[in-house]
């Protein structure tokens, strides 16, 4: 995983993190809803990055 994935999913995180704190907090369940969807789209894209990553690790060794 590129240290820009990195850094472009952990504020997708963080920001679907905030949306769900100010929606909560403000009573507004389709600012909390879209903050769940933010989060869960940056860890679906660790995810996939993780995946790539260990089939990367893979093919090396055996190289």
């Amino acid at each position: 995983m590129g240290l820009d994935d990195k850094i472009s999913n952990a504020a997708q995180e963080a920001v679907g993190k905030a949306k769900q704190g100010i929606g909560d907090a403000t009573d507004n369940e389709r600012l909390e809803a879209e903050g769940h969807r933010d989060e869960a789209a940056a860890n679906a894209k660790q995810a996939g990055e993780h995946v790539k990553d260990a089939g990367n690790d893979i093919k090396d060794t055996f190289r």
